[in-house]
């Protein structure tokens, strides 16, 4: 009996079935690879510390340092990195046998979680740690500003990125736009996600999230939710065919690495909208370079490339402003402005040491909503396009 013969239809339907069958497959090799390394990198500090304690040695290991005295900025990368100065901690010290217990303690419930192949908040492995210290009336944790620097100090000394730990923060963070990404195995069109948009996770690697299609032709950050609605409200994403995305005041990692993947993967520029004060400028910068306390993450969250396109302080003049949007500058303004502008990524740069020197000289700083004192549409249907197209009014 002859065999029915596949429409060239089914035949394609077939092969992309097959395409998808393989990528997922590839993805679950690499994360189980990733987390076997991940976990073979935390037995190495337990044996270690097994090792010192045999030979009736102090345990100890090392913690690079995660300060401004031990970051430089590499002019090539654009990128701020993490220097060579570590800190040992010691068990056999007093002024460090809490911390080390408290790193052990975070490994170790990381271990786990690694091993089981689950993931916690970063206020449940604060939970999970928490208990009495064994014959003392000591807890382990007084509460989570002490647990949060640890598992910083875990990543940073093992290498490995927290999402790695399979520790993770709340969602923070929305974007809409012509983009269609699959998350977690669920397809998402980010142009019928809804007045809230699409929600950005903590966790956003490529096994997570991947990138189906995309018409877009920008990314268009703005710093705060209520200035994402405007936009979303006026149908910025689908007039202007760009992806406009909010990280909340300081975006947080999950927002930070999906620019970087949405820049570097689907070379989408990235232009950033923020306030006109110390505060605008210093989130522009953590996008831009990177972070001084997340110096060591700089290589895969920083955009060198992204460009600051407003509010700048030359736009009082520049639009026919009115006195209504000044916000009086204070000391700690001035103060923080001076120190942002003696940062070596910043330093030189004429530029930027012309914006930051005007609005000292204003005395006032504005907000993205000053532009809506000349009329509710004039930021999305004048003002931005304008900064847009024009390059001259970038600062990099």
């Amino acid at each position: 009996m002859a065999k029915k013969k596949r429409s060239k239809k089914a035949v394609i339907k077939s092969a992309s079935r097959k395409t998808r069958s393989t990528v997922a497959m590839k993805r679950k090799v690499s994360t189980r690879a990733r987390a076997k390394d991940t976990s073979k990198k935390i037995e190495s500090i337990a044996d270690m510390i097994v090792d010192s304690a045999k030979k009736r040695a102090n345990p100890h290991f090392e913690i690079p340092i995660r300060a401004l005295s031990n970051i430089r900025f590499d002019p090539k990368k654009a990128i701020i990195e993490m220097g060579s100065k570590k800190q040992s901690r010691q068990f056999f010290d007093l002024g460090m046998a809490k911390k080390f217990m408290q790193t052990t303690l975070i490994a170790s419930q990381c271990k786990q979680l690694i091993d089981a192949g689950k993931t916690a908040s970063i206020r449940q492995m604060y939970y999970l740690c928490k208990h009495d210290v064994a014959g003392t009336k000591e807890k382990t944790f007084n509460d989570q500003n002490e647990s949060d620097p640890i598992i910083e100090d875990l990543e940073v000394g093992i290498d490995s990125l927290r999402e790695e730990l399979h520790v993770y923060a709340s969602n923070k963070g929305a974007m809409a736009g012509p983009i269609t990404l699959v998350d977690d195995g669920n397809t998402l069109d980010c142009m019928k996600m809804g007045s809230a948009g699409y929600a950005v996770p903590s966790i956003v690697e490529p096994e997570i999230i991947q990138f189906k299609k995309c018409k877009a032709r920008y990314i268009l950050h703005v710093e705060k939710d209520t200035v994402w609605r405007r936009f979303y409200e006026d149908r910025f994403h689908q007039r202007h065919k760009c992806i406009v995305t909010h990280g909340g005041g300081q975006p947080a990692r999950g927002m930070r690495r999906l620019l970087r993947r949405m820049h570097e993967e689907l070379k989408l520029p990235v232009f950033c909208l923020l306030d006109n004060d110390p505060w605008g400028y210093y989130i522009y910068s953590v996008i831009k370079q990177g972070s001084i306390n997340l110096a060591y993450e700089s290589r895969r969250m920083a955009v060198p490339n992204a460009k600051f396109i407003g509010v700048s302080s030359f736009d009082y003049e520049r639009c026919g402003l009115s006195d209504d949007v000044k916000i009086g500058l204070d000391d700690s303004d001035i103060r923080r402005a001076k120190q942002i502008l003696a940062y070596p990524w910043f330093k030189g740069k004429k530029p930027w040491e012309k914006e930051i020197k005007k609005m000292i000289r204003n005395g006032f700083k504005m907000e993205v909503e000053a532009m809506i004192n000349k009329s509710l549409a004039y930021l999305t249907e004048q003002y931005t396009p304008m900064k847009i197209r024009n390059k001259k009014q970038w600062l990099d």
